[in-house]
């Protein structure tokens, strides 16, 4: 007789062990992001450091790496570490790691994609395609026939990517993947507007319409209407 357990064990994926490298990139991120170490300063020396936090220098180097690439830090040799005023010379890119440090900033990423997302519905609304048309009309089939909130949400979405594709303009693309990277982080907790799949798509449907019949004050209204009502829902999914 097989072990009651086997089976379980079988379809659990094992989880990935935090190393004192992770540990060490979280504890310098959010000594950065909550100012103990300020913009525009240098760090001590990196022995120095190294002793503070209980770490190897060989440890200090690869956390050092991965938040130079994170845009936090910036190394010159012979100089030193210094911290970098993200909020001058950053970018979105570090938006996801920002929610991660603070749910704050996502009240002011919803406050974008409310903009956005009503001037990429209007710009679909002139510029859309016959195909583009019908591929949208899809692609709101599919967020009624998900099966799950996840689903539901990812299939949600697709919708917005082929809304933003259907401007003609690429950099609307790129703006609609750096919103939806942001709040990757917590995505979980934003499921709220997704549990229900007809629901949902009931929601989104008068953008599309507005968007097919290529009525430009309508799309934007639609489309502002729909973020404004899903916002709230995810906002109080994370209260």
């Amino acid at each position: 007789m097989a072990h009651p357990l086997s089976h379980w064990e079988d379809r659990v994926e094992t989880l990935p062990r935090e190393t004192i490298v992770d540990v060490l990139e979280g504890r310098l991120r959010e000594d950065i992001l909550t100012g103990r170490h300020p913009a525009g300063s240098y760090l001590p020396p990196e022995r120095q450091l190294a002793d503070g936090y209980g770490v190897t220098r060989t440890t200090l180097k690869h956390a050092f790496g991965r938040l130079v690439q994170a845009g936090l830090l910036e190394t010159r040799h012979g100089v030193g570490t210094r911290v970098r005023d993200y909020l001058r010379v950053g970018g979105a890119d570090l938006l996801p790691m920002l929610v991660r440090h603070s749910p704050d900033w996502i009240g002011e990423i919803f406050e974008v994609r409310r903009g956005i997302g009503t001037l990429i519905a209007g710009r679909a609304a002139v510029r859309a395609t016959a195909r583009q048309h019908a591929e949208l009309r899809l692609l709101l089939t599919a967020v009624g026939e998900a099966a799950d909130a996840d689903a539901v949400q990812l299939a949600d979405i697709e919708v917005h990517r082929a809304l933003a594709r259907a401007t003609g303009n690429r950099v609307y693309l790129l703006l609609t993947n750096t919103l939806f990277n942001a709040y990757l982080p917590v995505r979980a907790a934003l499921r709220g507007p997704f549990t229900d799949a007809a629901a949902a798509r009931a929601r989104l449907e008068p953008v599309i319409d507005a968007v097919t019949a290529g009525d430009e004050a309508a799309a934007r209204q639609a489309a502002e209407d729909y973020l404004t009502a899903t916002e709230r829902i995810m906002l109080d999914g994370l209260a």
